[in-house]
């Protein structure tokens, strides 16, 4: 028995519809098929674009790393110059031409020629100070300033010659007359300082921290009075007699033609209070300097010198010493205020001379420590005060 066929109620145009419909469908299906592949290939094309794209940005950062050492290998190099002498601008002057007279610059020392040199628009003068290093360009213009020499030779501050000069003392007692650096121009400077100075340009560049004398030399405001010395009441009276007199009265000792004592020596077993003696001589001055001139906050100062400890191996170096304590002194004592130096066990120090056995350094130093005293005779406000246990061994 046959099977009734299904299309067979169907027209023909309605069975070509069904049969485009068909096609259409499977069409769709391919180009379903087409899109998932292509987006497939999209997204690995995608991956693939991230990934060059970061080879690439490596790539650009080594070839711009490349073309800087390439430039930098390729720049002339910079020189480097200390300033000498500022020149702002200025107008021009009669007798005078050129730009080199009346243009901004600057003199400079550079390979061992002193030479005039321009500025570049980007560096200010104003921030430029002489004794400085600069850099120069390959035209020896300035481009940059930099700090100062860390490094130069020792010498000693002799003299201040105005503001900006020095007089110093260098190897072998050379004297020589440098300038100072502009980190120097606004230092409190005194004798005695240790200088860094470049013997190329004659600048001093900065001040040498030096503890030998500083340890040496204890300054301080003593507050013992003569009430906290017990069982010394004659010797006491005798020294506030000699010291304090002439002090508060030099008229009356230059109306009679006296002459005040250059010091006093104190001397007995230890622990008998000479020590606290100068101290108290030095409160004891201040109070009455204070009282006769008005000024309540007048100081006193106390120069505590450690006898054997201000010995020293070197030739020459202990009289140094002595000349910078008494600098020291002169510097304190130049505003009034009372100064007593103080020598502790002074036998170590000012032996008899031609009394010794190993070595004759006391022909050197007693006599140094003499010519200082005779200085320090014109000298007001200070006062000179030893002590000892053997007094007998003491030039």
């Amino acid at each position: 028995m046959e099977t009734p066929n299904q299309d067979s109620g169907r027209t023909p145009a309605e069975q070509s519809s069904a049969n485009e419909l068909s096609v259409a469908d499977r069409q769709i299906n391919v180009l379903r098929d087409k899109l998932r592949h292509i987006d497939r290939q999209l997204a690995a094309a995608t991956q693939n674009n991230s990934k060059l794209v970061s080879m690439l940005e490596a790539a650009k950062v080594e070839i711009l790393r490349l073309k800087n050492a390439l430039d930098q290998e390729g720049q002339p190099p910079y020189s480097f110059g200390t300033v000498l002498q500022l020149n702002p601008k200025r107008p021009p002057a009669a007798g005078s031409s050129g730009q080199a007279a009346t243009e901004e610059s600057v003199d400079i020392f550079n390979a061992g020629r002193k030479m005039r040199v321009g500025i570049s628009p980007l560096v200010n003068i104003n921030q430029l100070a002489v004794g400085q290093e600069v850099l120069l360009n390959e035209a020896l213009l300035v481009v940059a300033g930099l700090g100062y020499e860390r490094v130069g030779e020792l010498a000693t501050l002799k003299e201040m010659l105005g503001t900006d000069r020095a007089l110093v003392v260098g190897r072998a007692d050379e004297e020589r007359v440098i300038r100072l650096s502009g980190a120097l121009l606004s230092e409190k400077l005194r004798v005695g300082d240790a200088l860094s100075i470049d013997s190329r340009t004659g600048y001093a560049l900065e001040k040498v921290p030096r503890s030998e004398v500083e340890n040496l030399v204890l300054e301080e405001v003593p507050d013992i009075t003569y009430e906290d010395i017990g069982g010394l009441g004659p010797q006491i009276e005798q020294i506030r007699d000699a010291v304090e007199l002439p002090f508060l009265h030099p008229d009356l000792y230059r109306e009679h033609g006296l002459k005040a004592p250059k010091g006093i020596l104190l001397y007995g077993p230890p622990g008998c209070g000479k020590t606290l003696i100068a101290k108290a001589v030095a409160n004891s001055l201040a109070a009455r300097a204070a009282e006769r001139s008005g000024n309540v906050d007048l100081k006193s100062y106390f120069l505590n010198i450690k006898g054997p400890e201000l010995l020293d191996k070197y030739v020459g170096e202990t009289e140094r010493h002595i000349r910078l304590i008494f600098a020291r002194a002169r510097e304190k004592a130049s505003d009034g205020s009372p100064v007593v130096v103080f020598f502790d066990e002074m036998d170590s120090l000012f032996r008899t001379r031609g009394t010794g056995i190993s070595s004759d350094v006391e022909t050197t130093i007693v006599p140094q420590l003499l010519s200082e005293i005779d200085g320090v005779e014109r000298l007001d406000n200070v006062i000179v005060i030893g002590a000892s246990n053997r007094e007998d061994m003491i030039d």
